[in-house]
């Protein structure tokens, strides 16, 4: 069975999800990756309010006329592993949205905070016609790894790592 939610979530909202569970997100949630992150952290300088949000690593391409949003699919997210504690405690985010397995670090950071899920690879043309509108709000000048704010409608997600830190990606 599917499960709705909708933006702004509350760590109450997501304790009762499972491992594996599916998801249908709509609202709003910020997309970035590498180069965002390592430039918060190195600025010390949080540019938009991310407290109880959920963030989504993609770097979407650009937009097709008539459309609101380029092909977004998730990006690795062991990449942003080296990030994801300092993240966490900056920012309180409570989900995190990518594909693939997280390294410990990142799974202990997560744990009892934050919410890991997973959407479809190699679907963000399909992914992309859940956003209903996309707009930059911060470092434009990375261009696909700036920070978006995505207003998503029935987004599809998959409950990778629970709030307990309890899931397996294999």
């Amino acid at each position: 069975m599917t499960t709705r939610l909708k933006t702004p979530l509350t760590v109450n909202d997501l304790k009762p999800l499972r491992h594996g569970q599916e998801i249908l997100i709509s609202g709003i949630i910020y997309a970035f990756r590498d180069a965002a992150h390592k430039r918060m952290l190195e600025e010390n300088k949080i540019p938009v309010n991310l407290k109880n949000q959920i963030i989504y690593y993609t770097g979407p391409t650009p937009t097709r006329p008539g459309r609101t949003s380029g092909s977004c699919g998730p990006t690795t997210s062991a990449r942003m592993d080296k990030y994801t504690p300092q993240i966490i405690k900056k920012t309180g985010i409570i989900g995190i949205i990518g594909k693939g397995k997280r390294n410990e670090e990142a799974r202990l950071a997560m744990k009892g905070r934050v919410v890991y899920f997973t959407t479809y690879s190699g679907l963000g043309a399909l992914i992309a016609k859940c956003v209903k509108k996309s707009e930059i709000i911060a470092y434009a000048d990375l261009g696909a790894e700036a920070i978006y704010k995505l207003e998503v409608e029935n987004f599809p997600l998959i409950t990778a790592y629970d709030i307990n830190g309890k899931g397996e990606i294999k």
